[in-house]
């Protein structure tokens, strides 16, 4: 049983400390630095956090490429994108080079394999953990595919809850089985296992199908239409993240906001008005784990049969 080790408000570190991971010697920096400054959560409270949770957060980590998204001055900065960074990483990091279409050249990606590395990319100043949706041994295939909820300043949560509740009736139609969690955010993420049996091309349609059937059952908040003009006041229910090389915050993952929140995973009996993403933090998600598990495995486990939810649905 995982021990209910819980984020200290006061929790006082050395400002530079070495430890040994994996048996892999680390250099921490600056661990008293402020990273959220509302809440006084210290650079070393969340690499502590990431420690405990790297258990959970494995089965979403291991062999996939990571984007990361930095914050070394904490929240109060926007941070930057930092895909290229396998040059920079010590030799025990495990890096996959891939070629980036869009940027017409080839990227030195780091996949996560280990607590160390997870440990790393957080003294990097990674608050939040960005991987792909395919592992290196299927980069075309992506284990599941996401439908994600994402409301203008003018929507209400309630509105997004009933969303991903208008995208749950369009999967129970069709036979298959969606996941949800928070973003951790504003929204809510929507997840269908698919066992990597299609290619990004294939469940980006499918996905668009789903979104679209979703919509279709609350034309009055919510929208496909990518362009911001076009959805304006709207929810988006953005099937576009099913692309090769995109990313969305993994679960469990602690999110740049005020307050720490975490993406967590929830029952579908949960997600009803009321639910906030801000209940959520990295105060608290160690005591709900240990008392209700990972809700979140499945999204990794057996894949839905995409003929059979076509037929289910009469397409």
């Amino acid at each position: 049983m995982m021990k209910n080790r819980v984020i200290k408000e006061a929790q006082s570190h050395q400002e530079e400390r070495t430890i040994t991971v994996d048996g892999h010697i680390l250099s921490l920096t600056n661990q008293n630095k402020i990273y959220f400054p509302d809440d006084r959560i210290t650079k070393g409270q969340i690499i502590d956090y990431y420690d405990v949770m790297y258990l959970w957060m494995r089965p979403y980590l291991q062999d996939r490429p990571q984007s990361l998204l930095r914050h070394p001055n904490g929240i109060a900065d926007k941070g930057f994108f930092h895909k290229d960074a396998g040059e920079e990483a010590p030799s025990w990091v495990k890096t996959i080079q891939i070629y980036s279409k869009s940027n017409d050249k080839i990227i030195d990606y780091i996949v996560c394999n280990n607590k160390a590395t997870l440990l790393y990319l957080n003294n990097l100043g990674c608050i939040e953990i960005n991987p792909w949706f395919s592992r290196i041994q299927h980069l075309d295939n992506p284990d599941f595919f996401v439908i994600d909820i994402d409301p203008s300043p003018q929507n209400t949560f309630d509105q997004v809850v009933d969303a991903a509740l208008a995208v749950k009736e369009v999967l129970d139609k069709a036979g298959a089985y969606g996941y949800c969690k928070t973003s951790g955010a504003t929204g809510l993420h929507v997840f269908v296992p698919l066992g990597a049996c299609y290619t990004y091309d294939e469940v980006k349609d499918f996905s668009h199908m789903i979104a679209t059937l979703a919509q279709e059952l609350l034309p009055d908040t919510t929208s496909v239409e990518r362009t911001l003009n076009k959805r304006k006041n709207k929810i988006y229910m953005d099937f576009l993240q099913n692309r090769k090389s995109q990313t969305l915050a993994c679960a469990y993952s602690v999110r740049p906001r005020a307050g720490a929140p975490v993406s967590t995973p929830l029952k579908w009996s949960e997600v009803k008005h009321g639910l906030h993403p801000s209940q959520f933090t990295i105060k608290n998600i160690q005591k709900r784990l240990a008392k209700i598990g990972d809700l979140f495995l499945p999204v990794v486990g057996k894949g839905i049969n995409v003929r059979t939810c076509l037929k289910n649905l009469g397409i």
